[in-house]
């Protein structure tokens, strides 16, 4: 059988991948996709969507105990089998068979396989029989590869059978005693979940010296202060020397050896200490490029290293933002790029630092959320970062719950947020808000970082009364407006 010909073949049929192949489809460029697992990733299966499924009732539940009227007809705890029941039918029981329709609606061929880079703009796909496919592209191969939980290299982990992201979030039933490596996002959703749906005992192990330790201490404090308030065992500062798995066994109970002789015994051990590339089986050394490395790429998410500029890397692969939001961002620059470099001779009708074919927002703009009780939202950079980075940065913080709408949302409702400006330019640069639905908030703060909006011009929008998002109100206040 000979090579098959594609414009564009995308590796990787998680959000990142699909994103890519349909604006490569509908830009009218023959796409294929390629993927040796389900067909919408980590993050649908495994990651964001089964975590938030799991989360979401216990914070409804906690919702409603928060409120006078509505607490009094709360009774009881989570039903944990109805949460997972939930959970499952959201990842459509790890099935895959709704995003294969989409594609055959989008028009994007699926081939299933491991798909290999085979030299310049080649890809060779080996199915499960073994059966081999070789696909050539005209314009460009994209790499939407994802990441991988890194597993330390600590004495007898491999032995240990430990969880990972993946194991926690398709469980079916809370382990008795479940231990916690990390005390990162996955470490503290995980043990919020969990702790909920019925472990007797968490602990969380975390080697430096808070948890969240990418955002605002004041952050990192209030989530460990929630976690410890219902019941979970939060150890930070300390590192794990050796872990044990009783008789070599998946069921054998787990012994994890800290500093200080202090031992942690649980049922299992999640894994949660940071992420790595998967692009050690990808056939990077065919193109020039190191095995199992992160990918640097440009801001239309070419590969750096690779000469011609046809090939493509996008999501978690290039290192830039861990997320499912940056990946489909990061996808539909590199999506257009390509349509745009096929269709006008390699050049783009556009440029820029805020051009559509420029993924700048990684730099500046990366909004998160933490859905930990309470949540955590975040979006560019902290006070800490600032100051390393040269800027001169002012911050100022104001208590949530001073905001009229902050105690008609929740009784004794407690949260701060935090501005950081940029002295120079007059323009936020960073904002964190710690407290009950947080979340929805960071989007008008990711806004203002994007649009570089002066602060005499912010003044002039004026938040609703009485909603938490008054708290815009008094960050300006306490700033001097």
């Amino acid at each position: 059988m000979g090579t098959e010909s594609y414009d564009v073949i995308v590796i990787g049929a998680g959000p990142t991948g699909e994103n890519i192949a349909e604006r490569t489809a509908k830009g009218g460029l023959r796409t294929a996709i390629v993927e040796n697992e389900l067909i919408g990733g980590e993050c649908s299966y495994w990651a964001c969507v089964p975590s938030k499924a799991m989360l979401r009732p216990l914070e409804a539940l906690g919702a409603a105990r928060s409120v006078a009227g509505a607490r009094e007809a709360v009774s009881g705890g989570p039903d944990a089998q109805s949460v997972l029941k939930r959970r499952d039918s959201f990842v459509g029981d790890w099935k895959d068979d709704r995003q294969v329709e989409w594609l055959r609606r989008a028009k994007i061929d699926l081939h299933r396989g491991r798909g290999r880079l085979a030299g310049e703009r080649l890809v060779t796909v080996t199915a499960a029989d073994g059966s081999a496919t070789d696909l050539a592209a005209v314009h460009a191969v994209a790499l939407c590869v994802g990441s991988k939980a890194a597993i330390p290299a600590i004495p007898g982990m491999d032995d240990a059978h430990p969880w990972t992201s993946r194991d926690a979030t398709a469980a079916r039933k809370a382990p008795r005693r479940l231990a916690i490596l990390g005390g990162g996002v996955v470490g503290c959703e995980m043990a919020t979940a969990w702790k909920q749906l019925g472990a007797e005992e968490v602990t969380v192990v975390e080697r430096g010296s808070r948890l969240l330790s990418g955002y605002e201490a004041f952050a990192g404090e209030a989530v460990r202060a929630s976690l410890e308030e219902a019941g979970v065992r939060v150890l930070t500062g300390v590192r794990a020397h050796k872990v044990e798995r009783a008789g070599g066994e998946p069921n054998g109970r787990v012994r994890l050896f800290l500093d200080g002789g202090v031992e942690v015994e649980s049922d299992e051990l999640l894994v949660a200490a940071g992420r790595a590339p998967r692009t050690e089986d990808l056939g990077l050394e065919h193109v020039g490029l190191r095995s199992g490395s992160w990918l640097d790429v440009d801001e239309s998410m070419r590969v750096r290293a690779v000469p011609s500029g046809w090939l493509y890397a996008a999501g978690d692969v290039s290192g830039r933002a861990l997320l499912t939001h940056m990946g489909k961002y990061e996808a539909r620059i590199a999506g257009d790029a390509i349509v745009a470099r096929a269709t006008t001779r390699g050049s783009l009708p556009e440029e820029g630092p805020w051009s559509r074919f420029a993924a700048t927002a990684t730099q500046a703009a990366v909004p998160q959320v933490v859905f930990t009780n309470p949540q955590v939202a975040a979006v560019g950079v902290t006070e800490e970062q600032a100051r390393a980075a040269g800027i001169r940065a002012r911050a100022v913080e104001y208590e949530i719950q001073h905001v009229t709408g902050a105690p008609l949302y929740a009784d004794g409702y407690r949260g701060r947020a935090k501005m950081v400006v940029d002295e120079d330019r007059k323009v936020v640069i960073g904002v964190t808000f710690v407290g009950p639905s947080v979340g929805e908030l960071i989007h008008a703060a990711t806004i203002a970082i994007v649009g570089a909006v002066p602060l005499h011009r912010l003044w002039h929008a004026v938040p609703s009364f009485p909603t938490i998002s008054e708290v815009w109100l008094r960050l300006l206040e306490a700033y001097g407006l």
